[in-house]
């Protein structure tokens, strides 16, 4: 088919990469504009138009799909088909009536559970068993249109936000691949009124850990805070990143280190324990409980958070 794609981090590239090689004609990819990281904030391409350029397609950055050269722009492509997954702007009624067949999206949470902009932490977070990749005809509401199809994945005891992102990226291209090759016989189906659920934009003042909750809502919030924002506390009126983490029997004080050695940093909760087995003190590196014990003999009994 002949397609206009628009996304902008990893996990619409790797769809991006996977409509290539299915041998789709793309002659416009969309993504967000260059943004400055790294610590010398220089401009950094999305990993969508890093994969774009390198396949020798057509990039464009617009601020805005509301404009009229942005829609002559989209209209001259000539798609029978719009492909958007996290591109990060919204698409007007006018844009998404362009491409001959519609726009399809690549949604990354079981529709209409977890619509909006942060379907996998907002999973976790939850403690659901299961997720997975819907994909949806848009329309002008959020995440509100008709499902074409529907790929679910099991959660996992010890998933992060970083590992099932990577798993839902895989099943992502693949089913935005399948659902092109079989879109003539894809029949819409309207997305159920009960069960529906925002996914939220994470902030970063969410991811202070609170120890006065259950031990289970503390470990699947530092998961799900795998790799943004980052979970953190305090030791020592310090910062310290908290990276991975499992719920353990027992009961402590919440927040105070009962246990501090190479099998983790177990720490009281509101109700049980929470071993912590990977950690990152201020200005140093993201370390196995093994090593970040190392050196500290006296971090059993004493607090985080304060």
């Amino acid at each position: 088919m002949k397609l206009i794609f628009a996304g902008t981090p990893e996990f619409a590239a790797l769809a991006l990469k996977a409509l290539i090689d299915a041998g789709h004609d793309i002659p416009l990819v969309l993504t967000q504009p260059d943004r400055p990281a790294g610590r010398g904030m220089k401009l950094k391409p999305s990993p969508v138009k890093e994969v774009a350029l390198a396949a020798g397609l057509r990039v464009e950055q617009p601020l805005s799909l509301k404009t009229e050269e942005a829609q002559a722009m989209l209209a001259e492509a000539g798609a029978e088909v719009m492909v958007v997954a996290a591109y990060g702007l919204l698409l007007p009624k006018a844009v998404l009536e362009i491409p001959q067949r519609g726009c399809l999206n690549i949604h990354a949470s079981l529709l209409p559970r977890w619509r909006g902009a942060a379907p996998i932490q907002r999973a976790l977070l939850a403690g659901d068993a299961q997720t997975g990749i819907t994909i949806m005809q848009m329309d002008v509401g959020l995440d509100t249109g008709d499902m074409l199809s529907v790929h679910e994945l099991d959660i996992a005891a010890d998933e992060t936000a970083a590992s099932l992102h990577d798993r839902l990226a895989v099943c992502g291209a693949e089913a935005i691949v399948a659902a092109l090759a079989g879109l003539d016989a894809l029949a819409p189906v309207k997305q159920p009124e009960e069960g529906v659920t925002y996914a939220h934009k994470l902030t970063k003042a969410e991811a202070l850990v609170d120890w006065t909750l259950p031990a289970e809502q503390v470990a699947r919030a530092i998961r799900a805070y795998n790799p943004v924002p980052g979970a953190h506390t305090l030791l020592a009126g310090e910062p310290l990143k908290l990276w991975m983490a499992q719920a353990v029997a027992g009961q402590a004080e919440p927040g105070k280190v009962v246990r501090a050695d190479a099998d983790g940093v177990v720490v009281g909760c509101g109700e049980g324990l929470v071993a912590l087995s990977q950690l990152q003190a201020a200005g140093g590196k993201r370390l196995a409980a093994r090593e970040f014990v190392a050196g500290r003999a006296s971090l059993a009994g004493t607090r985080l958070g304060e």
